[in-house]
This record gives C-alpha cells, sequence and structure tokens, in this order.
C-alpha cells in the first residue's frame, strides 16, 4: 500500500530513561528495530525514521532495513518537532500517515491493518486505535491535515488535531493493550524484561 506511510519517532533523548531508549534491547532487538518489524509487517510499505539524539548509532541500525530517515536538528524542542520533520519528509502524493512512537514495541501489524482497514472504508480523515475506550498509537492522518500539522503548537501536540476536527475522528476498538504501552523510565523497562524471561 504505497500511498500509506508510516512515521516513526525516534529523536528524543531519554532523559527520564537515562539511557538512550531506542538502544535498549527487548525480545532479541533494539526497541526501535521491533517497532520497526511491526511496521513493516503491517500493510505499509513505506517508512520514515525521524532522528535526532543518538543519530549515528540509530542509522546503523536503519541501514539493514529498508526503511528511509529524516533527522530532526531541533529535536530537543520536542516531539511536536520531529513529528512536523516526518511530515516534511512525505512524498506529496502520498494519502494518509500513520505516526508510531520508537517506545512502543507492542503494537501488532494486525492493530496497524486494523487502523488502516478502517480509513480506507470510513472516510474518515483522522483514525485512532482504543483499548477499553483510550486512546492509543498509532495515529493515521490523511493528507488532508498536512498544513494543519505545521500549525500545531509544542504546548498542545499532535492529540490537538483530533481535537479541532473531532467530527472526523474514527475511534476503531482493539483487543491489543499494546496500542497503550510505552517506556518512559528504566525501572518500568527491567519491570517488562524480568515479566518475559
Amino acid at each position: 500500500m504505497d500511498e500509506i506511510w508510516a512515521i516513526i519517532l525516534a529523536a528524543g533523548e531519554s532523559k527520564r530513561m537515562g539511557v538512550p531508549k531506542m538502544l535498549l534491547i527487548f525480545n532479541g532487538k533494539t526497541m526501535l528495530e521491533n517497532v520497526i518489524a511491526s511496521v513493516t509487517a503491517s500493510e505499509v510499505n513505506n517508512t520514515i525514521v525521524v532522528l535526532g539524539a543518538e543519530r549515528d548509532s540509530l542509522m546503523d541500525l536503519i541501514a539493514k532495513s529498508s526503511v528511509m530517515y529524516c533527522y530532526n536538528d531541533i529535536y530537543r524542542e520536542g516531539m511536536l518537532s520531529s513529528v512536523k520533520c516526518g511530515f516534511r519528509n512525505l512524498p506529496p502524493d502520498y494519502k494518509a500517515v500513520l505516526v508510531f512512537q520508537g517506545d512502543q514495541p507492542f503494537i501488532t501489524p494486525m492493530a496497524i491493518n486494523a487502523v488502516i482497514d478502517a480509513y480506507l472504508l470510513s472516510g474518515k480523515g483522522i483514525v485512532i486505535p482504543t483499548y477499553q475506550n483510550k486512546r492509543g498509537h498509532p495515529l493515521l492522518i490523511d493528507r488532508k491535515y498536512r498544513g494543519e500539522i505545521g500549525k500545531l503548537s509544542a504546548a498542545k501536540g499532535l492529540r490537538s488535531l483530533a481535537d479541532k476536527f473531532s467530527d472526523d475522528v474514527l475511534e476503531v476498538a482493539t483487543n491489543e493493550s499494546g496500542i497503550l504501552r510505552d517506556f518512559d523510565t528504566y525501572d518500568e523497562y527491567i519491570k517488562e524484561i524480568n515479566q518475559i524471561q
């Protein structure tokens, strides 16, 4: 599905984690590699990874896959700056984009495909998966909102797009808690690793 792209946000400094989050090992691969693997196993054919902190190390990982990347030189300004970087690097003929956080390795290809299918069937411009009535990732955004992305403020972030255009939002109920789960602290990471082993 060439017209639907993915943007994976992997530019953060991992301040709360204390170590480079994207390089942590999870299920035998780095955090970022897990997310890339899920995206590439879905109906998405084209992916851009947004880099910032730890750029060189992450580029080595990306070189092993078929994804593209862009560099956000103002990544310290926060996540929205990386979202905007990703959108600037999309081709002009894309139809929609799914936005992923690089620290969410539990998102499955099935969840991704459910969001895409709902978008194609509904005609809605913003599609968000939910688990037990809580909104998660990835967020799908139609091309018609490309101009709006550039206007968003860092204080409100990407989610404010769904608030502004609430009539064009479709929530897709899933049975997957992974759409909500990410890693903010090293203790959270260690706890999860211990549960897997």
